[in-house]
């Protein structure tokens, strides 16, 4: 477990129950219960020192710790379950310090939870959403995971801040990941493959030690395979003919001209006519298509581009952008924000480079 007041990016998934509220003493009860036993159900498979849960009320905030694939196959596991418990998830990535409350256990404050939290109220009893910052950062390790998002398009908060969200339609991939897949390789039940895979003399693999001999026999053959080929296209190769001979054709001897003013015995040959060329002046063409900008943030912040949130960078770094002028607005909850007017050209890129101090 990490330490008090350290700030991380780190996965969060916030849920609640749809109209908790509303519903009597006694049903709440129930629900409360199903929803806690669905719950450790989608946990199972995350190690409690990668996870933080929090209780709240009418749900749950989780902090994953390590990779964003435990939030994400948590929260689809939990999304399974709404049949019996009918709840709305949200899931984002982003900043979270870790401080301790009143009873000296560990809580999350800081954006990443805020906005798990906005993300989730956009999303119906039974949907699973999540932030753009997310979906970047999950749909780059395996095409698998990017089949499972849908563009849900912009949503604004009660604060008046645009949000984009992804729809994780698709069912859980399998296997749930490459690591798993390798470690039930290797507790397979010992047999043929078993006693390959076993060490033999000199430190080496048995199926190494098969497998020599064998590419040994195949280097040979194709040795004397290509040996013969030469052979026998030195044999069968053409001689080259004899070129031909070129018969060059006597110049046209030029017509006698007679001179100016009908003497005779005078001839001036006839000048070829100067061939007038045409010169085009080519100009280089212009460069087309969008620019793009180019980001530098420490230790990270949002970036919003003509007040439309584009994600959290890093990991965001490059983003393509129209001609023309635009606003750039990087914020930090815990800093002023930082605001910049660039101008974009096609083809071109411009950078920009912050530290929040």
């Amino acid at each position: 477990m990490e330490s008090a007041g350290r700030t991380l990016v780190c996965s969060v998934l916030f849920l609640d129950i749809a109209d908790y509220s509303q519903r009597p003493v006694a049903e709440q009860l129930q629900l409360k219960q199903a929803f806690n036993q669905a719950l450790a159900v989608a946990l199972e498979h995350v190690a409690p020192r990668d996870r933080i849960i929090l209780d709240t009320g009418d749900g749950a905030a989780i902090t994953f710790m390590g990779d964003p694939e435990d939030a994400l196959f948590a929260s689809m596991g939990m999304r399974d379950l709404s049949a019996t418990v009918p709840v709305r998830l949200g899931v984002n990535l982003g900043p979270v310090r870790l401080v301790k409350d009143l009873n000296g256990q560990m809580n999350i404050i800081g954006d990443g939870i805020n906005v798990a939290q906005r993300v989730m109220s956009f999303a119906r009893p039974g949907q699973l959403l999540v932030s753009r910052s997310f979906y970047e950062v999950v749909s780059c390790l395996s095409r698998d995971y990017a089949n499972l998002f849908r563009h849900e398009g912009s949503r604004t908060d009660k604060h008046v801040r645009a949000h984009e969200v992804y729809a994780v339609v698709g069912a859980t991939p399998q296997p749930r990941r490459v690591d798993e897949a390798e470690a039930r390789s290797e507790t397979t039940a010992p047999g043929a493959a078993g006693w390959l895979g076993a060490s033999g003399p000199l430190g080496l693999r048995r199926s190494a030690l098969l497998i020599a001999p064998l590419v040994f026999l195949v280097l040979v053959a194709s040795g004397f395979a290509l040996r013969s080929k030469d052979t026998i296209a030195k044999v069968e190769r053409p001689k080259p003919a004899a070129p031909a001979p070129v018969v060059q054709s006597p110049a046209p001897t030029p017509a006698p001209v007679p001179a100016a003013g009908g003497g005779a015995g005078v001839i001036e040959e006839a000048k070829p006519k100067k061939e007038v060329v045409a010169r085009i002046d080519k100009k280089p063409a212009k460069p087309a298509g969008p620019g793009r900008l180019e980001l530098a943030v420490a230790p990270w912040g949002e970036v919003v581009i003509d007040g439309k949130s584009r994600g959290l960078s890093p990991p965001l770094r490059v983003v393509d952008l129209p001609a023309g002028e635009h606003t750039i607005e990087i914020r930090n909850s815990t800093f002023p924000a930082h605001v910049a007017k660039v101008e974009v050209k096609p083809g071109e890129a411009v950078k920009i480079q912050h530290r929040f101090r």
